[in-house]
């Protein structure tokens, strides 16, 4: 059985039409459910971008119907009777979807995939289903140099744009942020940034503060805690289309971490161990200190960023 592929929706109508064209492309849709949760609108001035996404996914689905099949097997909207946000509207959602179909393909609205993206996260599905220390499947991967690597790798964080997983892993997560303060030390947290290469511990303090509500740190944190790792291609599957300034938390300095050209290439071959891959960990490591710009630098593109807003006012 195939995985159902979940798509998270709000009022970027272009960005879901690209997102599902992307889909369509796929040899496996036609046999694939797509279950579509759309989020209401958070302001009156969001309502009509929000009700022209419903159009557009409801004729999606009235032409299945009427066709009698179509690019995909069936589609499902949950339309959301009031605002959730984001990161409860994805809990609820990916949830639900588990329990009913015990493992699920997971996608935002701004997630453009490979032409043999159902083809690896089905077949990885398949492949780890058994191996509970796999925690996910990650159609993203950092744009590192792929020597050596083979065509997938491990590593210890179970990554957000486009991922798959499985019941019997999900059904740990919680957004605790009690059991987080009382289960992580300092040793704890120096590997969970990586040995002081990244902040993502940071994510967890401005959730706890109420400045952002997310919930991919939380599910990194419970695969922490497991021991457990995700599986990542040595090239992406995706594209993350967010980074045109349309995304909340994704600006278009974010256009180095999409790939130079989308992984096509299917079937693949997986790590002969599920072990952390040293060489993948060293080279993104590498990759993000290479993009740590001195202060002034980053102070005075903030400016121009600023400037430019204000004249196009």
């Amino acid at each position: 059985m195939l995985a159902p592929i979940v798509l998270f929706v709000y009022n970027r109508l272009t960005h879901t039409q690209k997102v599902i064209e992307s889909l369509m492309q796929n040899a496996l849709s036609p046999q694939s459910d797509l279950i579509i949760y759309s989020d209401a609108p958070k302001t009156p001035e969001t309502a009509h971008q929000v009700h022209a996404v419903r159009a557009y996914i409801t004729s999606l689905r009235e032409s299945i119907v009427t066709q009698g099949g179509g690019q995909f097997k069936s589609i499902t909207i949950i339309e959301r009777p009031h605002n959730f946000g984001l990161a409860d509207s994805i809990i609820d959602g990916v949830t639900t979807t588990m329990k009913q179909y015990g493992k699920a393909i997971i996608l935002e609205d701004d997630i453009l995939v490979s032409p043999v993206f159902l083809d690896y996260m089905n077949d990885a599905l398949d492949h780890y289903e058994r191996e509970k220390r796999v925690w996910s499947i990650s159609a993203w991967s950092y744009p590192i140099d792929s020597e050596d690597l083979g065509d997938s790798y491990f590593w210890s964080i179970p990554h957000c744009w486009g991922w798959a997983s499985w019941s019997d892993r999900w059904q740990y997560f919680k957004r605790d942020i009690q059991w987080v303060e009382q289960n992580f030390n300092k040793a704890d947290i120096k590997a969970i940034n990586l040995n002081g290469t990244l902040r993502y511990y940071e994510q967890f303090i401005l959730n706890k503060k109420g400045k952002l509500k997310t919930w991919a740190i939380f599910n990194y944190l419970i695969a922490y805690k497991h021991n457990a790792l995700s599986l990542a291609p040595s090239t992406s599957y995706i594209y993350q289309l967010g980074f045109d300034g349309s995304g909340v938390h994704c600006t278009q300095e974010g256009n180095v971490y999409n790939p130079r050209a989308i992984n096509t290439k299917f079937p693949i071959t997986y790590p002969n161990e599920i072990k952390l891959s040293e060489l993948a960990l060293n080279r993104i490591c590498a990759f993000e200190r290479s993009l740590k710009k001195p202060l002034l630098v980053r102070v005075k593109n903030k400016l121009i960023r600023i400037a430019k807003r204000l004249l196009a006012i």
